[in-house]
């Protein structure tokens, strides 16, 4: 091959390495962004303080999780559905599944990577008894969560049950639905401002801690929570044992059937596979522990969401980490992956081309030959079938110095050594042939040209 041919081979080879390298960079497996955002809760609330948890395993896995506040899982919802943030807890009840279990997942862009956390329908009150029905509620002052969050919705939801909804301040007996929630809630119910709160809460937010371990404030149990789950599917019966708050104090006193949604850990569908996969790890080592409610290892779960699951998410509970996540740092892990995948179409790239370029080199020396051959055969007949001229020697000549210009030039490996040998034999007998004809042809010419001086002396 000439070294122009091996240049352009090299040119090509290149812009293909190159070209594989930005398909598989930016097409096919990018890389994860350093930062995303999480929309939480209240500053107070367990969404919060998951986030907070959150937010230290990835920056020890060298991705930034920048936190927003929210009013509450319907601010949450209406953010990733805005592309606002990447990943947002969401309560059970919100989501496309609740209002159509059998929506596809083409009809939302957002994505459950698990369910995290047992949000319990928790209904503190003050002297009230409210076991037989949330009636006992009518014409009283209800902290009902912030206004346009989840809370607010499930908790008048529920109360429309009852019959209870807030009513003119005209009448004697006015219910009062007030916009508060969390540990400002907590406090003016502790302080008698406010006759019942209703917070659906993780058992681990500070406002439910403050009020289970209060024993000036009851805890309603409902008589009605299997007919009412049945009623609004994206409720389930939990029940909080005896004891379990304070077993020295005996709170609560007795069980407690409550209503519960799940927390949800929603993300939208684009999202890195390599960032939902740490976010999963990262539900798991903070959700994974016990709560007053739930077994060691009982969350995170794939079950329970109202939204469709993340493919990553199916992965994950299926087969767990991916296989270099278990022995790499992430970024290692994340650039491993990434040469792996760079090399796969590389060596595909490679391999043909090792097979095929060294018999295209192969066949082409070979036509080389065969072809210098050709024109030595055919010099050779023509030389055995007729005489040839003064003009038709040189020119043979000529043919015969190039081809073997051509073949002192041309590099051939050490095995076509005999055939190159053969080859310059062959041509020295021809060129023998053909000067020895031009002998015959000078003597046949001088004879001719001595017959005719003498004829004419």
């Amino acid at each position: 091959m000439s070294a122009g041919r091996r240049r352009l081979l090299i040119a090509v080879l290149a812009v293909a390495v190159v070209a594989i390298t930005w398909a598989v960079l930016r097409l096919v497996a990018p890389p994860p962004p350093r930062s995303i955002t999480m929309s939480t809760g209240l500053d107070d609330g367990a969404y919060h303080r998951f986030g907070l948890q959150y937010r230290k395993i990835l920056h020890e896995n060298g991705i930034e999780l920048r936190l927003l506040n929210s009013s509450g899982a319907v601010e949450n919802l209406r953010r990733l559905e805005e592309d606002a943030v990447s990943v947002a807890f969401v309560q059970g009840g919100l989501g496309v599944l609740a209002r159509d279990p059998n929506a596809l997942s083409e009809s939302t862009p957002l994505r459950s990577l698990a369910s995290v956390a047992f949000e319990p329908v928790w209904i503190f009150t003050r002297r009230l008894d409210v076991a037989e029905g949330l009636d006992a509620l009518a014409g009283k002052r209800i902290a009902v969560g912030v206004a346009d969050s989840g809370n607010y919705r499930v908790a008048v939801e529920l109360l429309a049950l009852y019959g209870v909804v807030p009513k003119t301040s005209g009448t004697n007996a006015a219910t009062e639905f007030i916009s508060d929630g969390g540990l400002v809630a907590a406090e003016r119910l502790e302080r008698g401002e406010i006759d019942a709160v209703i917070a659906i809460a993780a058992p681990e937010a500070p406002s439910v801690q403050r009020l289970l371990s209060n024993p000036a404030i009851r805890l309603a149990s409902l008589e009605h929570v299997e007919g009412i789950a049945r009623r609004l599917p994206y409720f389930r019966p939990v029940t909080l044992k005896r004891g379990s708050v304070d077993p020295r104090r005996d709170l609560p006193p007795h069980d407690i059937d409550l209503l519960a949604t799940t927390a949800n850990l929603v993300v939208r569908d684009e999202i890195h596979p390599a960032i939902a996969y740490l976010l999963l790890e990262a539900a798991r080592q903070v959700h994974r522990v016990a709560s007053l409610l739930n077994r060691p290892e009982e969350f995170p779960a794939p079950s329970a969401s109202d939204f469709p699951l993340a493919s990553e998410a199916e992965r994950y509970f299926r087969s767990g980490r991916p296989f270099l996540q278990n022995y790499l740092p992430f970024w290692v892990a994340v650039y491993v992956q990434q040469l792996v995948l760079l090399l796969l179409p590389a060596v595909a790239l490679i391999v043909p081309i090792a097979n095929v370029v060294p018999r295209f080199v192969e066949s082409r020396r070979q036509a080389r030959l065969n072809r210098r051959y050709a024109e030595l055969k055919l010099r050779e007949a023509e030389l055995s079938s007729r005489p040839l001229d003064a003009e038709q020697v040189r020119q043979a000549r000529l043919q015969l110095d190039r081809i073997e210009a051509e073949i002192m030039q041309s590099k051939f490996p050490l095995e076509y050594a005999d055939r190159v040998y053969t080859l310059r034999q062959h041509l020295d007998y021809v060129r023998t042939l053909l000067e020895r004809q031009a002998e015959r042809s000078h003597g046949s010419a001088a004879r001719a040209t001595v017959a005719i001086d003498e004829r004419s002396a």
